[in-house]
């Protein structure tokens, strides 16, 4: 979490410097950033860098954090728009995902995150590695999916349901940056995958 000071600063100040490190996260990964080119970059004395931050990978998963909220905010807003389909909208939040990454500012950046991805990151990047908020988040996600066609019988199963089709989502993810799948092969192959859910993947007998 950022310390105090940090959420003081002015937004323009707060900017520069989240600007500095997704500049100094898309060139490296985490272990190879420097903070030494991110407080250059964003015209700070060290000293005052860990006035905001414990270190970098606090700010890394400060800003991780952040998409991780506005992903959030965009999933719920697809499942609303598909009146709480599940499977539609993890196939539509994926698309609109892919498009992001193309924008050059951010595909850097998120290939080094998914190219080096580990259990903290993948935790903050599809829920939140502040438990409470993450709690909140998700009943926003529960509330909001239509559980009429899906065979889970309490929220319990349902979460258990979503937790399958995310690591369906990021192993793709992770595909597209490791392989560099174009976006309409991506799509495919997650379509198709997240179709053999919905279908089921277990032939009933007469």
């Amino acid at each position: 979490m950022p310390k105090p000071t940090f959420l003081k600063l002015t937004t323009e100040k707060q900017e520069s410097l989240i600007k500095a490190a997704k500049k100094e996260f898309s060139r490296v990964p985490l272990y190879e950033a420097s903070i030494s080119n991110i407080i250059k970059d964003a015209g700070i004395p060290r000293g005052s860098f860990y006035q905001y931050f414990e270190d970098k990978e606090d700010l890394f998963y400060f800003l991780l954090d952040e998409h991780s909220k506005r992903n959030n905010e965009r999933f719920i807003s697809i499942l609303k728009m598909n009146n709480g389909d599940l499977f539609q909208s993890f196939i539509d939040w994926f698309k609109s995902t892919l498009i992001a990454f193309e924008e050059p500012e951010n595909r850097k950046y998120f290939k080094n995150t998914f190219l080096n991805m580990n259990y903290r990151i993948e935790k903050t990047f599809t829920q939140n590695i502040y438990e409470e908020r993450a709690k909140s988040r998700f009943l926003g996600i529960i509330n909001s999916i239509n559980s009429e066609y899906l065979n889970a019988t309490n929220e319990e199963e349902l979460h258990h349901i979503f937790k399958i089709m995310m690591a369906v989502t990021m192993r793709n993810l992770v595909s597209v940056f490791a392989k560099e799948v174009p976006m309409n092969e991506a799509m495919k192959a997650f379509s198709l995958e997240i179709d053999l859910l919905k279908k089921g993947l277990y032939k009933q007998t007469v």
